[in-house]
């Protein structure tokens, strides 16, 4: 019988992680990496798996995610954060996909985030399909800082799981803010790594592009005041991005 690996990349999640462990009791195996939490995150996982890593030279998204799975042993992994849960339907149709073990496929599913008192369907948060479930020998993720992505042997196709993985996003505005702020942080280093720069304009540009795409494009307004809200913080954090870029360049010593 083929085995699933629920794999998890974590740093100060004691606050919410019990629930996202307990919600995986029936994968065959439950990984964890700790990336040198101090709040006892890495001791709530021990409670639920021996397979409990720590990790804390943190090097983004993609490495973390990589160094994670390099710890897996099942055939398939499901790639999950601390701060989601597998709905009974998508625990359903995972269970099935592991069982028929067709190496050849991979499996997005639709991501339903809860945000500041109800979940979201417009704005372009809803289904928001990502690839979770694939073949551990045959998918791996690349060294992206962010937007980390997952490349595939030739052959492995993706295809879509019945079921909402839901997202508990942001606990509070400051939860969002500080997310948000190290999100910007990684982003930048990455482009400025990569030789980039930006302008302010430019992030006032593409964050105006980004409030009216997700809350009139998008139709974000039908998710009342919390779309409203998600709307402006999404134009608020993709303008920081750039001003992150931006004051990097500022800050390097004139010649």
């Amino acid at each position: 019988m083929a085995r699933l690996s629920a794999v998890l990349i974590v740093k100060n999640e004691a606050a919410i992680l019990a629930q996202c462990l307990h919600s995986l009791a029936w994968a065959d195996e439950i990984v964890v990496l700790d990336g040198g939490s101090d709040d006892g995150t890495a001791d709530i996982a021990r409670q639920y798996t021996e397979r409990v890593f720590v990790d804390a030279d943190w090097q983004g998204y993609g490495v973390q995610r990589q160094r994670a799975q390099g710890h897996a042993t099942g055939d398939w992994v499901l790639m999950i954060d601390a701060d989601e849960r597998v709905t009974p339907e998508l625990q359903h149709s995972i269970r099935q996909v592991v069982d028929g073990n067709d190496q050849s496929r991979a499996y997005a599913m639709a991501i339903l985030p809860w945000c500041f008192g109800r979940f979201l369907r417009h704005g372009g948060w809803y289904p928001a399909y990502k690839v979770r479930l694939y073949p551990r020998g045959r998918a791996r993720y690349g060294a992206e800082r962010v937007h980390e992505k997952l490349s595939f042997d030739e052959g492995v196709k993706v295809e879509r799981l019945a079921g909402d993985l839901l997202h508990f996003t942001y606990r509070d505005l400051e939860h969002y803010l500080v997310k948000s702020a190290r999100y910007a942080s990684e982003w930048a280093q990455q482009r400025e790594q990569a030789g980039r720069s930006a302008s302010l304009l430019e992030g006032l540009l593409h964050g105006s592009g980004c409030f009216l795409r997700m809350y009139l494009l998008r139709l974000g307004l039908l998710d009342g005041k919390q779309g409203l809200l998600m709307a402006l913080l999404s134009a608020h954090s993709t303008f920081i991005k750039y001003a992150d870029l931006w004051t990097r360049d500022q800050q390097k010593p004139s010649p």
